[in-house]
């Protein structure tokens, strides 16, 4: 059995600390929060998991051989560290840290020391978005050639980090796992109506295959939408979170273009349209199935799917996008490779 300790039992943190509870190799032994009232609420939910409000406590037991961190992005790095540096593995809720830099010193901390380090995409432990995943490993959408999200809602306004660094996190992640590629620019646009950070957000990545993906991120919108198209040579895609069954939608349409590409005259461009199936999904709770394969990548000694190469090709993506936002949408080049398949 996997001893867990879990840092910070805020928004998120009563989610990890039940999942990692349900979960068949691991038990939350520690929990640690600098505020006295959340700690009164895990001893009264779970009497038998110690309570700190120091989290070097918990870094620092030897009962512990985990250390989950659900705190605000400033706070991941020194946290994860300790960690690292104490001989924990660490689970680190997203985005895995403030820069790039700080991304890679952890890397290299866990690497050195044989630890698994794991940020917290919860996504992509979604049935909807392991599906995803298995068609465009298996090529069934053919050649890629577009990612649109829509994520937008009215709140949840972060203090600490910007609208990109809440919500487009998620997406990002979920285009690193599922649209392969190498990332050639990021430009990104936004404004801040409210409060002290970017509240509303487009964000572009142009990859070096021609594809692109284009990202929406809003705290200032009447309706919650989670919508995702995929567009592909042979089908296409509509994953819609917020639908209680059919979240995929797999559509057989396209086009065929006859003629020379170059012959804008000669060019016809015919349509093609089949049918449209619901794939069935595993509908098991995303944080319990990453739980367990968290576990299981401690366990075996193995790197997890959103591991810190992950976290940090997410965060390089996200500071381009900070960068270019600040000048006014002006593309910035990323000059690294994301997951190839």
């Amino acid at each position: 059995m996997i001893n867990v300790g879990i840092i910070g039992y805020g928004y998120w943190g009563p989610n990890l600390v039940r999942n990692f509870s349900e979960a068949s190799q691991t038990h939350v032994v520690m929990v640690s929060d600098c505020d006295e009232a959340r700690l009164r609420l895990v001893n009264a939910r779970y009497p038998a998991v110690r309570i700190t409000t120091d989290a070097r406590d918990l870094i620092e037991s030897p009962d512990v051989d985990v250390v989950v961190i659900a705190t605000p992005v400033a706070a991941h790095f020194d946290l994860a560290m300790q960690a690292l540096r104490a001989g924990k593995h660490v689970f680190v809720e997203k985005p895995l840290a403030e820069t790039a830099e700080k991304a890679e010193r952890l890397i290299e901390e866990a690497e050195k020391r044989g630890l698994v380090l794991h940020v917290d995409h919860t996504f992509v432990y979604t049935g909807a978005v392991r599906k995803m995943h298995e068609m465009m490993t298996a090529g069934e959408l053919g050649e890629l050639y577009y990612y649109d999200s829509v994520r937008i809602n009215l709140g949840l306004f972060q203090t600490d980090v910007d609208v990109m660094w809440d919500l487009a996190v998620h997406d990002l992640s979920i285009m690193d796992y599922v649209f392969p590629g190498e990332i050639a620019e990021v430009s990104a646009v936004g404004m801040n109506v409210a409060g002290s950070h970017t509240n509303i957000a487009f964000l572009t990545v142009f990859f070096e295959n021609n594809s692109i993906a284009h990202l929406h991120v809003n705290w200032l919108a009447p309706v919650k939408v989670r919508r995702t198209l995929i567009g592909g040579s042979r089908k296409m895609i509509v994953y819609d979170d917020l639908e209680p069954s059919e979240k995929i939608k797999i559509y057989d349409k396209g086009i065929t273009v006859d003629g020379d590409k170059q012959d804008s005259y000669n060019r016809r461009i015919g349509y093609r349209t089949g049918d449209m199936c619901a794939p069935q999904l595993d509908l098991k709770e995303a944080l319990l199935v990453e739980a367990e394969h968290f576990a299981d990548c401690v366990a075996n000694g193995q790197p997890s799917i959103s591991d810190g190469h992950a976290g940090l090709r997410v965060v390089r993506i996200l500071e381009a996008a900070s960068h270019s936002l600040r000048e006014r949408g002006r593309p910035v080049k990323m000059g690294w490779k994301g997951r190839e398949g």
